[in-house]
């Protein structure tokens, strides 16, 4: 079953015109009928669904164009630098929760009167 642009965008609850720049950036490949309208057969709305979901984890789209390379090797070095990024983020995000715990938690009145705040200062 083929479906037109605006039925797979409805179904997954995007825009039309994402999915025409995802095609323009060649993170999607859509079939034409012979009126030179996009079709969507099954295989393409898969296509839709996995650039969506790797755009929804953070994947941009040259990542995501990437992320789907048709060699697997390529494709998991580019899924794999994402997930060394995000590993860095959450150690950042993590610092940050441990030095607002400490300040919400601190007997000094000041920040600047806590030897501890002092080195998570100078450790930033």
């Amino acid at each position: 079953m083929v479906k037109t642009i605006g039925e797979v965008a409805a179904e997954l609850g995007i825009e039309a015109h994402v999915l025409r720049h995802w095609e323009d950036v060649g993170a999607l490949t859509v079939g034409r009928d012979g009126h030179g309208y996009r079709v969507y057969d099954d295989k393409a709305v898969e296509q839709v669904r996995t650039v969506l979901k790797l755009r929804r984890v953070g994947l941009s789209l040259p990542e995501v164009t990437a992320a789907m390379a048709p060699t697997k090797s390529a494709a998991q070095a580019v899924v794999r630098a994402k997930i060394t990024h995000l590993e860095g983020e959450i150690a950042q995000r993590q610092e940050a929760i441990t030095f607002l715990r400490h300040t919400v938690e601190c007997r000094h009145r000041y920040l600047d009167d806590c030897p501890d705040c002092a080195s998570f200062v100078r450790d930033a």
